[in-house]
């Protein structure tokens, strides 16, 4: 390539003839100069720097003595880079530099005198691992959820209520002004009967699917519908991540694809056809993984009867206070003082009339021990 260039010919086109970059064909004329070409070290040269600074040995001998005096002896109980660079500078002698805290912490890891360890990222529990038969794929969980705050120019409000099953991520989303029980009950109705029962509904704690708070140990409409349909409800922890980690994510890709795309002068009409758009879409894009999910029961060919006296079975899902108690509709009940501010799964058995509360841990989602049993007295009206 030097020899083509020092014939004349153009620098660009020794480089395509060659098939190199213009600046590495330039990186070798500035290696070879004027000189001969055999008189060139054409060998390949280290990467390294040519001057490296490193703290003097002397210098990391006396921080890390700093370090050990400090540990011991320190009235603060404090060794680290900033006590230690203190300490160094207390005892300075004129003019004589002293290291920073970044160079400091670096010369207590080159030498393993750091005390943290790392931290340890363990693998995220399996989907449904808080419901042994939803983890063994032996029956299929509905997540609800409701996306709030949504505003037309105008100034009406939009509310979305969404539904994602765990294992198939068949999904439903139904645009309205205002989600209240007896909208969900309707929508959950219309899901059912079309896509067939799930083993588990599962939703947050708020009133339009639990019910209200103003009397303890009763149940909502929504409660009333699934043990009307042998549908299991399941109630997350409050403030607790990722047991709606499903329908939440849902909830974000529906607000970027449908809301986030429409003007804010659409009105309820225009959003409706787009999310029915979105939502089929999204079932012909996971058609394979529907198609594998858990088979659903068939709707019964009655309708339920919602007003009869509920019976089945209720989850709550729950961290126990700092005495090892939970709230259950309301109510209180003692599981454990050594399972305190931890999860539980609360079953209540409405044909047994009993709680039943087993422990949960992330950190091995296999063992679920029973914790503690109590019997369940139901309330005079089950419903106001």
């Amino acid at each position: 390539m030097v020899a083509a260039v020092r014939d004349g010919a153009s620098q660009r086109s020794v480089a395509r003839r060659f098939g190199v970059g213009l600046a590495t064909l330039q990186l070798w004329l500035a290696r070879a100069g004027d000189g001969s070409l055999e008189a060139v070290d054409w060998r390949d040269r280290s990467h390294a720097p040519l001057t490296v600074r490193r703290t003097a040995a002397e210098l990391e001998a006396r921080i890390l003595e700093h370090r050990r005096e400090l540990r011991g002896q320190s009235a603060l109980g404090e060794y680290g880079p900033a006590a230690i660079r203190r300490a160094l500078e207390a005892g300075a002698d004129g003019g004589a530099a002293v290291p920073s805290l970044r160079t400091i912490a670096r010369v207590l890891e080159r030498r393993g005198a750091l005390d943290a360890t790392r931290r340890v990222r363990r693998p995220a529990p399996p989907p449904g691992w808080h419901l042994p038969d939803v983890r063994a794929r032996a029956a299929e969980l509905d997540s609800f959820d409701v996306i709030e705050g949504l505003r037309f120019r105008g100034g009406s409000w939009l509310d979305v209520l969404t539904g994602i099953s765990l294992h198939g991520a068949l999904a439903d989303a139904w645009p309205m002004t205002g989600v209240a029980s007896a909208r969900v009950v309707l929508a959950l109705t219309e899901r059912w009967r079309t896509e067939g029962l799930p083993g588990y509904a599962q939703f947050d704690n708020d009133t339009r699917f639990i019910g209200g708070w103003a009397h303890p140990n009763s149940i909502g409409a929504v409660i009333r519908l699934c043990l009307a349909l042998g549908v299991v409800p399941v109630f997350v922890p409050p403030r607790e991540m990722g047991f709606q980690a499903s329908v939440e994510a849902f909830n974000g890709r529906w607000q970027q694809a449908v809301w986030g795309r429409r003007p804010m002068e659409a009105d309820l009409p225009a959003i409706e056809t787009s999310s029915s758009a979105y939502v089929a879409a999204w079932r012909g894009r996971h058609a394979v993984r529907i198609e594998a999910a858990p088979e659903r029961r068939p709707f019964p060919a009655e309708p339920p009867d919602p007003r009869r006296p509920p019976a089945g079975r209720l989850v709550f899902l729950r961290r126990t206070g700092d005495t090892g108690r939970v709230e259950v509709l309301g109510l209180r009940y003692p599981v454990s003082r050594l399972w305190v501010r931890r999860l539980v799964r609360a079953e209540l058995d409405l044909d047994a009339r009993r709680l039943r509360f087993f422990g949960l841990r992330r950190r091995d989602p296999d063992d679920q021990p029973l914790l503690a049993e109590a019997a369940y007295v139901p309330p005079e009206r089950w419903y106001r």
